[in-house]
């Protein structure tokens, strides 16, 4: 039943359009999670505010995650990466920084999706039941990813296309009330949060190096990863920009949006239309399908970090068993356990603390990229980030500026008696104690 050892099976691989369907929803799984950047930003803000971002944070990362996985197309994605230009202990960081963070960010795909649900059918979700199905929802993807890599991203292609109907209809129908009727007054803010709003599109536009811990079970990396990377930018940045403007065109109050709110903002705009029952309760599915896809396809890349540590020898080899789909099975449920930990905490404070992480472990892929560009110059790179050795030092620079805002923003919120900042800081803390500890058990082991 099961298979130890190298993560690398005779088995049915990831192609082109699976693999830009599970960077979309490793990415964005549709524009469900903007809400508070209208809320916070206005039409006008949250529309510059979605059209810089992928400018000065996507696109960088899209460059660097191309060149590196096309170079280095194995299992383990960043994490091997950061190893081998930097060596093991910043290649722990790295995967310390990304695991650790994927608890809060793991939590935010079930906290939405219990969000959209209580929308539709408040009594659904009230009580402790909310709690027990974002339970539920973990359990049920991680069964999904036991099945294998080309399930998963077959299933996010399907996933896809079902969610992004509604959001189809919502746009024509806001555009068709614009020019019928005209837009209506502008409505001032209530609470202004511009930072704020930049911070939850960093993590609605946070997730193109995922994909990279599967390229083992990808047909044809080095030339299939580019390509991918320039659907999925070119894909997620329509589907956030469009159905927002479409909505800012028909004046309605970007007070009015919420926090998985995307069914009240439809109910608003469809109301008297006997299609309005139609497209909130699409829009209500497609936003639990989207959650539910996210969580699934992140499974896939997060399941494959402990997998490849385990390899060598950061974690029991437990973790590198294998089942017949090819699925790191002890990874998986060790990972799912973890991400239930943090279900029940906010909707900003998962946000900030996952970005913060993250992104931490984002920069040292940054950094990967400079140090195999010096340690390795004649290595493979079918794909280049253009402009030598200043374009490789260059394309880090605009996420290291968002990241610094990005800290300063978490120094005002409260997580216990620290706030985010201070919280995050403990938490990379840990993860240096957490290296020299398994150093030391390594060797006793070997003794």
């Amino acid at each position: 039943m099961e298979k130890p050892g190298k993560l690398k099976l005779a088995l049915p691989k990831l192609t082109l359009w699976p693999l830009i369907a599970a960077i979309f929803f490793m990415v964005a799984g549709g524009p469900f999670g903007l809400e508070d950047i209208v809320s916070r930003a206005g039409y006008a803000g949250a529309l510059l505010i979605l059209f810089i971002t992928p400018a000065i944070w996507s696109f960088p990362t899209a460059l660097m995650v191309s060149e590196l996985s096309s170079a280095i197309p194995e299992d383990g994605g960043y994490y091997v990466w950061v190893r081998r230009g930097m060596g093991r202990f910043w290649g722990y960081q790295e995967a310390w920084l990304s695991l650790v963070g994927s608890v809060f960010d793991m939590a935010i795909y079930p906290t939405l999706f219990v969000e959209y649900l209580g929308h539709f059918a408040p009594a659904v979700t009230a009580g402790g039941r909310g709690l027990a199905i974002g339970l539920g929802l973990i359990a049920a993807t991680a069964a999904w990813n036991l099945l294998g890599a080309k399930s998963v991203g077959g299933s996010s292609v399907a996933l896809g296309i079902v969610l992004l109907a509604p959001f189809a209809v919502l746009t024509v129908w806001a555009l068709w009330l614009h020019g019928s009727a005209g837009a209506g007054t502008a409505v001032p803010l209530h609470n202004v949060d511009l930072l704020g709003g930049i911070l939850v599109a960093l993590w609605n536009y946070m997730g193109w190096d995922y994909a990279s811990t599967v390229a083992g079970e990808v047909e044809r990396p080095r030339r299939t990863y580019p390509l991918a990377m320039a659907g999925a930018v070119l894909l997620v940045s329509l589907t956030y920009m469009l159905p927002v403007a479409a909505v800012a065109a028909t004046g309605l109050d970007p007070n009015r949006w919420t926090t998985g709110g995307w069914a009240d903002v439809a109910r608003a705009l469809f109301s008297g239309s006997g299609l309005g029952a139609v497209v909130v309760a699409g829009i209500t599915l497609g936003a639990m399908l989207s959650n539910a896809g996210m969580l699934n396809a992140l499974t896939l890349s997060y399941s494959r970090v402990p997998a490849a540590m385990a390899e060598d020898g950061f974690l029991p080899r437990a973790f590198t068993r294998l089942n017949r789909s090819g699925a790191p099975w002890v990874a998986i449920l060790a990972c799912a356990a973890a991400w239930a930990l943090c279900l029940g905490m906010s909707f900003v404070k998962l946000v900030l603390l996952d970005v913060l992480l993250t992104g931490s472990s984002l920069l040292l892929e940054f950094a990967a990229l400079v140090a195999l560009r010096i340690r390795e110059p004649q290595l493979r790179r079918p794909y280049r980030v253009p402009g030598g050795m200043a374009g490789a030092i260059g394309v880090g620079v605009l996420p290291l500026a968002l990241l610094v805002l990005t800290a300063l923003r978490n120094q005002a919120e409260p997580v216990g008696p620290l706030n985010a900042l201070e919280f995050g800081a403990i938490l990379m803390i840990a993860g240096v104690l957490a290296y020299f500890a398994s150093v030391r058990l390594r060797r006793r082991t070997r003794r």
